[in-house]
């Protein structure tokens, strides 16, 4: 690889990664604006490209989707979604077509991967949903095998698996709209975010020359690393929150629940992850016993990820890694004090979308410290020979 091939791999990365950040951002924007299910087809906003505009438009998508009536304020946010989500689409496929690109078949795999994708987009626009499927599988199957069989550092081969993973990200947006809010969808379709978004991250990192000089930090990478699992799942709790309309199930009450200790809860009907298919669940279908019960587990798995968090914090710190353990404690601390000020003042959508932005920045502070943890071995790119 080139110099200039190398120096165009570390910034499409880096680029990739902040353009990732902030349709995760966008995305909670519309998801907590109520705007998911404002454009009722996908990939198009009632029969458009765009969205309707004029008046004959919006008479026309009034007819068209009587049950779903146009709203102005919200498609917009939907479908300008969209396009952020397939722009950040066509980077990654950049990046993981120059990241294979001296391996001949996994070249091949990324570029028929992406041409499979466009495929089935096409396919299910027509109709096809069966065949759009099988085609929308092997899509996220060859650049997945080519990341798998790839004989390349550790970076490159994220680099392609990001093509996988936001062509499954692509595929759970579809359900999100067609299965009506599904919470185990829009769930997933916020991990599948934060997945990307951590992939891109974890790339550029690499690529930027981001890792140790020996192993001599092994004992503290297994701890960052139990550091990002316990975070992933709080994110996923916060998804769940967030899909069955649980962020207020306890009211403005804080760290009282409904004005007790105890509310009446039920854990097992809160965490049934799979429910029919057909139902609207727009505005959330569970009690507020089943609400609630969400909203504590959040509740508890946030001071579980606090307290071991700060205390990995301060050994990032101690083992010489200052500014580091500093950033992870300061995202730490405007982490928990956004998710307070969204109970207290009741949800305001700037700080809703900041919480979820800032649970994002948390996890780049720990991908940050394991790449620092890390022996970078090969994965930065190579220089001109």
């Amino acid at each position: 690889m080139t110099a200039r091939s190398a120096k165009t791999l570390r910034w499409l990365a880096a680029l990739a990664a902040v353009f990732a950040f902030g349709v995760v951002m966008f995305g909670a924007f519309v998801r907590l604006s109520n705007a998911g299910l404002s454009c009722p087809d996908w990939p198009t906003c009632y029969g458009r490209v765009t969205w309707p505009e004029h008046a004959h438009e919006i008479a026309q998508a009034d007819a068209a989707f009587p049950d779903r009536p146009y709203e102005d304020h919200k498609a917009w946010r939907e479908q300008v979604h969209r396009f952020l989500a397939g722009t950040l689409g066509t980077a990654v496929f950049a990046l993981a077509l120059l990241a294979a690109w001296r391996s001949r078949a996994a070249r091949a795999a990324v570029i028929a991967g992406a041409a499979c994708a466009v495929v089935g987009v096409a396919l299910y626009m027509r109709g096809d949903r069966v065949v759009s499927s099988a085609v929308s599988a092997l899509a996220i199957g060859l650049p997945l095998g080519a990341a798998i069989g790839l004989r390349r550092p550790g970076a490159w081969r994220i680099s392609v698996l990001a093509l996988a993973v936001i062509i499954f990200q692509a595929m759970l947006g579809m359900w999100t709209v067609t299965l009506l809010l599904k919470p185990i969808v829009v769930m997933g379709h916020l991990l599948g975010g934060i997945t990307t978004f951590a992939l891109l991250a974890w790339a550029a990192l690499r690529y930027a020359g981001v890792g140790a000089d020996g192993d001599g930090y092994a004992p503290l990478r297994r701890a960052v690393v139990l550091g990002i699992a316990l975070l992933a799942v709080q994110i996923a709790l916060g998804g769940w929150t967030s899909s069955n309309y649980a962020a207020l199930a306890c009211g403005t009450d804080f760290p009282r629940c409904l004005g007790q200790w105890a509310p009446p809860t039920d854990f097992r009907e809160g965490f049934v992850l799979w429910r029919g298919i057909g139902v609207n669940y727009e505005g959330g279908v569970l009690d507020m016993a089943a609400r609630s019960a969400i909203q504590i587990a959040h509740r508890i798995g946030a001071l579980v990820v606090f307290c071991y968090l700060a205390w990995l914090a301060y050994r990032v710190a101690r083992r010489g890694l200052r500014g580091l353990g500093a950033a992870i404690g300061a995202v730490l601390v405007a982490q928990v004090l956004l998710g307070i000020s969204n109970v207290h003042f009741g949800l305001p959508l700037p700080v809703a979308t900041a919480h979820n932005g800032v649970a994002a920045l948390l996890l780049f502070t720990l991908l940050a410290a394991l790449a620092r943890t890390q022996p970078l071995a090969d994965d930065a790119p190579e220089r001109a020979r």
